[in-house]
């Protein structure tokens, strides 16, 4: 997207995280249990878009394993209309998002450390719908810092005319590691799930303890 629109684009998200919740309805608590999965097999290089493996700048990581992090664990609160999936491996949460349009996906995910920093992160998801790489210097025009809950986080709204897919994404520095909350899929659903997003965003906050 061009420069204005991207800037548009990130001033509406701010408005729209900063508004407090205001739909009532039923929700679920899910409660991530403190443990540490097992480490994975390495992951295929250029693996498929989408997936939850972490790459790091330049791409897939080939013939690294790719463990979850364990210790404290974050707290959310989902939607109704959202359909819990079995947690895998590499998943801590995992959603159906319905829309008019199709289903969009829903994950949680959680590595140790800065899984390469914010800027491969960024662009890893970029290049999961199409949008070229940014810059350093491009970065603070293009997501959103809000703290809620004592949490840190990023959030970005990633949209391609060309590959029709959307991407709503946020990025959280906790404890020894970083989550990641990712809502994808048809260009369509996701723009109409975004408030439901931002919502759910603000009930995520860090769970009792180990």
């Amino acid at each position: 997207m061009g420069i204005r629109r991207q800037a548009i684009t990130v001033l509406a998200l701010a408005a729209m995280f900063a508004l407090p919740a205001c739909r009532e309805g039923r929700v679920t608590d899910y409660t991530v249990p403190k443990e540490k999965d097992p480490e994975l097999p390495p992951a295929e290089a250029g693996g498929a878009q989408g997936g939850d493996s972490q790459p790091g700048p330049g791409g897939g990581m080939a013939g690294t394993a790719v463990p979850t992090a364990g210790g404290a664990s974050l707290l959310w609160t989902a939607p109704a209309a959202w359909r819990q999936k079995p947690a895998t491996a590499m998943r801590k949460g995992s959603y159906d998002v319905p829309g008019a349009d199709g289903v969009a996906d829903l994950s949680i995910t959680a590595f140790p450390g800065d899984v390469g920093g914010e800027l491969a992160n960024l662009n890893r998801w970029r290049g999961q719908v199409g949008l070229p790489p940014l810059s350093d210097a491009e970065v603070p025009g293009a997501v959103v810092r809000v703290q809620s809950n004592g949490l840190p986080f990023v959030v970005v709204d990633l949209a391609s005319a060309q590959s029709q897919k959307r991407l709503l994404g946020a990025i959280v520095p906790f404890g020894d590691g970083t989550w990641f909350f990712k809502l994808m899929g048809p260009d369509k659903v996701v723009a109409a799930q975004k408030t439901a997003f931002l919502d759910f965003l603000r009930t995520v906050k860090p769970g009792p303890a180990p």
